[in-house]
């Protein structure tokens, strides 16, 4: 793993392990009602703020807590129209299983590419240190899984060139 890498997730480890304190809150506008109060932004006072962790301008990660909620939303690094079109496909394909990471909004924040949700009842229910765990993971194959789809793309791409010039010689 890149040092520049390393450091990156180790800044967002530690900003998470911080933010992550969250309690039951219920809702002060609606009675018997418990909203992530970092998406209904209903109190202002219960919101910390954002902050953003950057490796560089293309790869940076948004932390957004409040006291009974926090996102955190992700922009994977593209460098070139291949990477931007991997990323997109591939943060579809997420969304649209969003219900088995439990955790995964369908949605990511405007600029980014994937979000997470984590609510008390998340970490109520699932371990706060596996939590820590999935995200660091997910953050440090997430730049390997888009590059091997951009090899295999490459390596698909040069077996049908082959292929259709074969016809002319």
């Amino acid at each position: 793993m890149a040092q520049t890498l390393k450091t990156y997730l180790t800044a967002i480890r530690a900003t998470l392990d911080a933010a992550l304190c969250l309690r039951n809150f219920a809702s002060q506008m609606v009675e018997r009602h418990n909203k992530p109060e970092v998406e209904a932004r209903l109190n202002k006072e219960l919101l910390l703020q954002p902050l953003v962790v950057a490796r560089n301008e293309t790869e940076k990660t948004l932390i957004e807590g409040s006291i009974n909620s926090l996102r955190v939303s992700i922009c994977i690094k593209q460098s070139d129209q291949m990477d931007e079109f991997l990323v997109d496909r591939f943060s579809r394909f997420l969304a649209q299983r969003a219900e088995e990471f439990v955790i995964l909004r369908r949605t990511a924040c405007k600029g980014y590419d994937i979000s997470f949700l984590i609510t008390n009842f998340h970490v109520e229910t699932m371990k706060r240190d596996e939590l820590i765990e999935f995200i660091m993971h997910f953050m440090a194959e997430v730049n390997s899984e888009i590059s091997i789809m951009k090899l295999a793309v490459n390596a698909r791409a040069r077996v049908v060139a082959n292929t259709f010039l074969k016809e002319f010689v």
